[in-house]
This record gives C-alpha cells, structure tokens and sequence, in this order.
C-alpha cells in the first residue's frame, strides 16, 4: 500500500487547484460536448456530424502537441493555465451566445480543443512539480478519478439540463463551469517560473518531440499508452450501437471499473507493484471485449465492460515511468504529448470503429478492435520490457543527470483517467 493516501494529496494547496480545475473543464467539456451534439443532431439529422462535434475535438489535440507544446514548458505555468481556461470559457461563451450553424460550430470547438491540448502539458508537467517524485502514480490516480466521476455526472447533468432548458442554455451551464476554473486556477497555484528558457514556437515543439520519440525508453511508452487504448475507445464507441436504449449501462460500467481500477493500483499499490501489475493490466483492458463477439446480452456486456476497463489503470505505472525517463526541463511537453496523442488515438478509435460498424455487426467489430489491440500490445512487448527494466543508477532519472542524447536541446534553454 502506498504511504500516503488521497488525504495527504488533498493538504497540498497547488494540488488541490489543479484537481479542481481538471474537474471544472472536465464536467464542462462533458456538458458541452453533450448539448452541442444534441444541437447539431437536431439541426442536420446527421449522426456523422453530431459525432464529429462531440469526438472531433480529441482529434485536433495531436496537432497542439505537434505545433506549440514547447510552451508547456517554457512558459510560467500559472499564466498559462489561467489563459487556456479562459479560452476554453471564452469558446464555450461563443458557442452559448452566437447562432451558429453546424458548419460554424465544429471549428469552433476544435480551436478550444486545439488550446486544451497545452494546457494538459501545463497541468501534467505542473502536477510533477508540486509533489514528490514517489507521489505522482497516486496524484494521477486521484486526477484520473476526478476525470471519470465527472464524465458522469457531467452526462447525467447534462442530460437532465437538456430535459429541463434548452441547449443554448444548456451551453451557457458548461461555460459558467469553465470560467469558474479561471479563479480556482490563479488563487490556488503559486507563481513558479518556467522549467526552461526558450522560444515557444513549432520549430521548438518539433525538435522536442523528435528528441523523445527518438528516445529508446521513452518511444515505446508513449506509443502502448496511445495505440492500445484507442482501439479499446473504439469498442466502447460502439455501446450505443451494440445495446440501444440500454447503452448507459455499459457506460457506466465502464466508468465505474476505470475508476475501480485507478483507485486500487494508485492508492493500494506501490511503485514495484504498480509495474507489475501493469504487465497484465495493459493486456486485460482488450480481453473481456473478445467475448462481445458471442453476442452477450446487457447485463453480460456490462460486467465484461466493467471489467475490461479496469485495465486502464496499466497507464498510471506507464505514465509515472514516463516521468522518470523524461528530461525534467521536458516534462510538460512530453506529458501534454502523451494526453493529446492517446485523445487523438481514441477519437480515431471512436471513428474507425464506426466505420467498420457500418458493414460489420456492432458486437463482431468490438471484438475485432479489441484483437487489434491484443496484438499491438504483443507487439510492443519486447520494447517494454526494455524501458521498464533495471537501468544504470544516476541514468535516465528526474533526478539524476540528463542522458548524453539529451544535451543538444539544454545547450539551447537553459511533468490523468
């Protein structure tokens, strides 16, 4: 069992700023993202646009990590987090206040996405700062729990708002939601300077994005907390499809073994134990998905959900490991990267999963998708075990000396459900 549990997180000032503001955005974009698919559904009767507004948001983050996530780093993290939560309020505002057509919509929550993309490199980089090394799994455990819980209640608000107002109002909700994460951000994070000095532009962002995808330790990681999981978000893009009207049981469960999951290997496990338990979790997210394909009725489907999702908590071990292989002066771009890109790979996920859906049947194309990423996960196997293994002491860790392939970028400048 970790030493420290929830509680002590709860005591630290800057901690509890960044979980709030998580939450805030979070039960924002979740109500917002339900009104204005519901809004565009009723304007076009197109369930290819709907779903484009409500998951084409996460598609646009890969491209704020590959253009300006060097800010993540090289800007004061306070000031830069209070400015993408006011452009996330200020996008939401727009989409409340204007009559946009659907053509005008989409782009307008794409530009929100594209600025939340930094901000999660802020808030990642930020979150390895302000607590010690040994308390990142279980500070990303208690975040990943905020995420979850607020995907449900966001939906289940959302939808009783939509049954009670209409969706400009609705709307109006979720951006009173986002700029109440303005204040909570700026009075609870202390002022800190940025981790490196630099210029925040796409030649800086690409020559550090090349540096870490060509990292032997880090490439591997970065690549088995994307690809696996999209594939798995592709399954679970496919409830609705598989189980009708009875699809929130599947959600639910879904989100109810995520946050079972994260709880147990963040707050009951150590650090050696989290690794190991990762080594079995990252293959038993995709299993139970397998069985689909038997065609289980819903309250089968439900447990099999529920149980598969459990395997999310494999990227808690993934991602603190991450953090130990990363140049600390690297840390915000490398993480913000992580988030975009696994956003990015799930609403591909989402999307291709739909579209195999249209010719194969809904429980057939969940199993494949989860066989898909059985096999990537195979695949990858072998480079794991050689990032995850014993490495030299003072080599490769936030405390220790940066590696030799890291040192052209310090000649120029001077770390989630």
């Amino acid at each position: 069992m970790t030493s420290d549990g929830y509680a002590h997180l709860v005591r630290n000032r800057e901690f509890r700023a960044l979980w709030a503001g998580s939450a805030l955005g979070v039960a924002a974009a979740t109500v917002a993202g339900l009104g204005l698919g519901t809004l565009v559904y009723a304007q076009t009767g197109s369930p290819l646009l709907a779903a484009a507004t409500m998951f084409g948001p996460s598609l646009v983050q890969l491209a704020g990590a590959s253009t300006l996530m060097s800010a993540a780093d090289t800007l004061r993290p306070r000031h830069a987090l209070v400015a993408v939560c006011a452009a996330g309020a200020i996008t939401l505002v727009l989409q409340a206040a204007l009559p946009l057509d659907p053509g005008a919509r989409l782009p307008v929550a794409l530009a929100g996405a594209f600025v939340a993309a930094l901000g999660n490199g802020v808030r990642w980089g930020l979150l390895a700062e302000v607590l010690p090394g040994g308390q990142y799994a279980l500070a990303r455990s208690a975040m990943n729990v905020s995420v979850g819980v607020m995907q449900v209640v966001g939906f289940a608000v959302g939808g009783s708002l939509l049954l009670l107002l209409d969706t400009g109002q609705v709307l109006w909700v979720a951006a009173v939601l986002a700029a109440l994460a303005v204040p909570v951000t700026w009075c609870g994070l202390g002022d800190r300077p940025a981790r490196r000095a630099g210029r925040t532009g796409l030649r800086e962002t690409w020559h550090g994005n090349r540096l870490l995808l060509g990292l032997p330790s880090t490439r591997p990681l970065l690549v088995a907390l994307t690809v696996p999981n999209g594939l798995v978000a592709g399954c679970e893009a496919l409830f609705v499809p598989y189980a009708g009207d009875a699809a929130a049981a599947l959600f639910v469960a879904g989100a109810a073994g995520m946050l079972a999951g994260d709880v147990a290997v963040g707050r009951f496990l150590d650090r050696a134990r989290r690794r190991a338990a990762a080594r079995w979790l990252r293959w038993w997210l995709a299993l139970p998905f397998l069985f689909f394909a038997l065609g289980p009725g819903v309250p089968l489907a439900a447990v099999l959900a529920g149980c598969a999702c459990l395997g999310y908590a494999a990227t808690l071990a993934q991602q603190e490991l991450l953090v130990e292989l990363t140049p600390p002066h690297l840390s915000g771009q490398v993480l913000g990267a992580e988030s975009a890109a696994r956003a990015t790979c799930q609403g591909l996920g989402a999307l291709a999963a739909g579209a195999v859906a249209e010719v194969v049947a809904p429980g057939h194309t969940i199993a494949l998708l989860a066989a898909v990423s059985l096999i990537v996960s195979a695949a990858l196997t072998p480079a794991l075990v050689r990032a995850t293994g014993p490495r030299p002491r003072g080599g490769g860790h936030r405390g220790g000396p940066v590696p030799a392939t890291t040192t052209a970028i310090t000649t120029t400048t001077t770390r989630s459900a």
